[in-house]
């Protein structure tokens, strides 16, 4: 069962879940669009009895506390900024970090910029940006993938989505997340101002690249009925990771992989960290 928490950073106090006992293995979990830390409440439960501090924190933009209205303060390097503060208000000067859609994006960058701070890399859904940034460039298959990015980008688009009881917010989860689930994403993003922040990482958004290579242990989950992410980028992964690398491959399922597939995500990810465990 996780707990809510506060964590107070330079950036604001944002709102988290954490499961396990302080002082146990620290791991960071990062939700993606349009999700929350909520994302998380299976793989918290599992490690927070296996020995680990697992914290899920509602990202930038998702916390009313971290919210602020202009584009820029949704870069990349803002976004990996909180990361680290939060890990630096939670005493830990190591951690492993696991991420998903968006929340892999930072997990990536994060574990590139700051190989120090990083145990173990988990990265599900999204492959490292470099991979995806010469996709977006090459691959027809992933620029139609992908052509909902321009669609979010605009403005009023956070309107768009939720005409009509949130329907078009709706059919993004594809009705393969819990309806639970659904229906606080959908109660959290009609707060004013909420789904129009969570929707400026993507304005904000450069694939431009490059990130550079990963040197610490890294597990990649892709799912083969991601309508978003195709097979070109993930499969050229490993190409850009220099530490130990697992790739997963999880056959049916879309993208939605930690709430769709918990326990195929969780028992990778439990497997990969014990591999991994520090001296």
């Amino acid at each position: 069962m996780a707990d809510y928490i506060q964590i107070p950073t330079p950036a604001g106090t944002f709102d988290a879940l954490s499961a396990g006992a302080e002082g146990d293995r620290p791991i960071l979990l990062l939700h993606g669009f349009p999700q929350a830390a909520i994302e998380w409440r299976e793989q918290l439960a599992v490690l927070g009895g296996a020995g680990c501090h697992a914290v899920a924190p509602d990202q930038r933009g998702y916390s009313p506390g971290v919210r602020p209205a202009e584009v820029f303060e949704y870069r990349m390097e803002a976004l990996v900024g909180d990361v680290l503060a939060i890990a630096d208000q939670l005493g830990w000067d190591r951690f492993d970090v696991v991420g998903h859609d968006w929340g892999a994006a930072v997990a990536w960058s994060v574990a590139a910029a700051h190989p120090e701070r990083i145990t173990t890399l988990t990265a599900v859904s999204v492959p490292h940006l470099d991979a995806f940034a010469r996709a977006l460039r090459e691959d027809e298959d992933q620029q139609r993938r992908s052509e909902y990015m321009q669609v979010f980008r605009r403005s009023g688009s956070d309107k768009q989505l939720l005409e009509d009881g949130a329907r078009r917010l709706r059919r993004i989860y594809e009705h393969k997340i819990p309806e639970p689930h659904v229906e606080e994403y959908v109660q959290r993003f009609t707060e004013p101002g909420a789904l129009d922040a969570a929707l400026n990482w993507y304005r904000a958004a450069k694939f431009a690249g490059p990130i550079g290579r990963i040197q610490v242990p890294t597990l990649y989950v892709w799912s083969t009925e991601d309508a978003a992410l195709g097979s070109t980028a993930a499969l050229a992964t490993g190409d850009h990771v220099d530490g130990d690398y697992r790739f997963e491959m999880v056959e049916d399922v879309s993208h939605w992989v930690p709430e769709q597939a918990p326990e195929e995500l969780t028992r990778f990810l439990l497997e990969h960290l014990i591999a991994h465990q520090e001296a």
